[in-house]
């Protein structure tokens, strides 16, 4: 599965996260790519809307993880942020894998440190052009978890 799609507001990131929820499931690894400002947070508040977890959903750069517990009876949502991690070795540090199956585990700036976490993940890139409000989301299912989806798109 690889899909890309242009969304032009911070609020079309939000919905295109909060369809992408209704998707995931415990046991789900999302890693988020792209530069600063992408809007990469943004993204996550849409996948937590979708969830239906307790909030706020900031971005944790300095606590480095947040556990979200869900509202309804769904998965928790582990948001974090890797862009302080100097390497594997941090990452294991974090014990991302003792929550994983239980959870749904969205990791910004995750790529090149998390992949080890499990062999099915998403990994989502998030592009933008310099001044432009407009976003391009890539998504690439890696993995059996991501082969068998139905759409390459989140649901409308």
């Amino acid at each position: 599965m690889v899909n890309a799609e242009r969304l032009a507001t911070a609020e079309d990131m939000r919905s295109y996260g909060a369809r992408l929820a209704a998707r995931l499931r415990p046991g789900d690894l999302v890693v988020l790519s792209g530069p600063l400002g992408a809007g990469k947070t943004t993204l996550v508040q849409g996948i937590a809307e979708g969830l239906k977890v307790r909030g706020p959903i900031t971005s944790p750069t300095f606590v480095i993880a947040r556990v979200h517990p869900s509202l309804c009876q769904g998965p928790p949502l582990v948001h974090v942020d890797a862009y302080r991690l100097g390497g594997d070795l941090e990452v294991d540090d974090l014990d991302l894998d003792a929550s994983l199956e239980d959870s749904v585990t969205v990791v910004e700036w995750g790529e090149g440190l998390v992949e080890g976490l499990s062999d099915d993940r998403l990994e989502i890139h998030i592009d933008r052009e310099t001044g432009d409000e407009a976003r391009t989301v890539t998504l690439r299912g890696v993995g059996s978890r991501w082969a068998d989806t139905p759409s390459d798109r989140p649901e409308e």
